[in-house]
């Protein structure tokens, strides 16, 4: 029988993938292996956007070359896949008429020249409503995957579905964790979801509601004109670019009691594409008020900065100049300048006093 003895051990790593995002990649290799496979990936479909772990560098970025010759659409095997509503694994011989498939130009320009096209592919609709797809893949000339190898996948599948769901709730509970860890840095903070929608807040971002912005049931909005079609270009712009956006700021004037705000809006970006994951960015509220700088560690969390970053970056927000901070650090004026670059770049702000007034509010004059 196809996998033998280490089926039940392919059902224990595709658990621990679940938990531990970063066993994704070896746990599609071992599957590829058992299942005398070239290749294998788990991917996430939505209308605008596709997350990829595979075995391979090169198989995930074709797949990123499909997803960009077709527009974004699913592909003609997807799509035949998903309309059959099969609760189960399907093979290019389920979905195509013998000779059919390699007419087509996903196979006829990628697969088969490279290596492919035969694959033995299921699809399950995750939480969010996008696509997840499981595939594994060998030369179009080998023909189609044996029913017992089919039949074993089946079996594997109902524990993906469970997986996707503990992934799910897993990564959301995490962006809920660094809401609540903003909290205790003064930092309102909600997780949002695809296009805005918000999927929790902390405390000191609900206080803001809803003079400041606003829980719309379609997405957060920013009461004030001006910074809501910022916020709207950057949801769209993380939507498109998924895993790969950059931090985005955007100011808001002062509106009634409360004081000016910066709003940085944070992608989530999970170990692996953030595959079953429902939330996709973190949007930080940042008064424009006067409070205790952050210390080095919380910086270096909150941002993924590097120790050398954070330190530099604490030392900044403290009101330390470039110059200083870098005797401080014992490193050359053109270290510290060159690091304080690369600050700018993953804190999404494009000067000095912006990185002042995103970790503690404007310096008092």
């Amino acid at each position: 029988m196809p996998f033998g003895d280490g089926f039940e051990a392919l059902i224990d790593g595709l658990y621990e993938a679940a938990v531990v995002p970063e066993r994704w990649q070896g746990w599609l290799t071992g599957l590829a292996r058992d299942c005398d496979a070239t290749a294998a990936l788990c991917s996430r479909i939505s209308e605008t956007r596709l997350s990829v772990v595979s075995t391979s560098a090169a198989f995930k970025e074709m797949w990123d070359e499909i997803w960009l010759a077709q527009g974004g659409a699913q592909n003609e095997r997807t799509k035949r896949a998903i309309a059959l509503r099969h609760a189960g694994f399907v093979t290019d011989a389920d979905v195509f008429a013998p000779g059919e498939a390699e007419q087509l130009p996903l196979y006829r320009d990628f697969l088969i020249p490279r290596g492919y096209g035969s694959g033995a592919a299921t699809t399950i609709t995750i939480p969010s409503g996008d696509i997840a797809v499981l595939n594994v893949e060998k030369p179009y000339a080998e023909g189609p995957f044996p029913r017992e190898i089919v039949a074993v996948l089946d079996r594997v599948r109902p524990h993906l579905a469970r997986s996707a769901l503990i992934a799910n709730h897993l990564e959301l509970e995490r962006a809920r964790s660094a809401a609540a860890a903003l909290e205790l840095m003064n930092l309102a903070a909600a997780v949002l979801g695809k296009g805005g929608r918000m999927l929790t807040a902390n405390r000191s971002l609900t206080r803001l509601m809803p003079s400041v912005l606003d829980d719309l049931p379609s997405r957060l909005k920013l009461m004030d004109p001006g910074a809501d079609a910022l916020f709207t270009t950057a949801l769209e712009a993380l939507d498109r670019g998924g895993q790969m956006a950059a931090v985005r700021s955007i100011p808001m004037r002062a509106r009634d009691e409360h004081p000016p705000v910066i709003f940085h809006l944070v992608p989530i970006k999970g170990a692996a594409n953030d595959l079953f994951t429902r939330a996709t960015a973190i949007l930080v509220a940042t008064p424009l008020v006067q409070i205790k700088a952050p210390s080095a560690d919380i910086v270096a969390g909150l941002f993924d900065l590097t120790p050398s970053e954070a330190r530099l970056a604490a030392l900044i927000a403290a009101g330390h100049t470039p110059r200083d901070a870098a005797a401080t650090l014992r490193w050359t004026e053109g270290t510290a300048r060159s690091t304080l670059r690369q600050v700018f770049a993953k804190t999404g702000v494009t000067r000095q006093a912006e990185l002042v007034g995103l970790l503690r509010g404007p310096m008092p004059s």
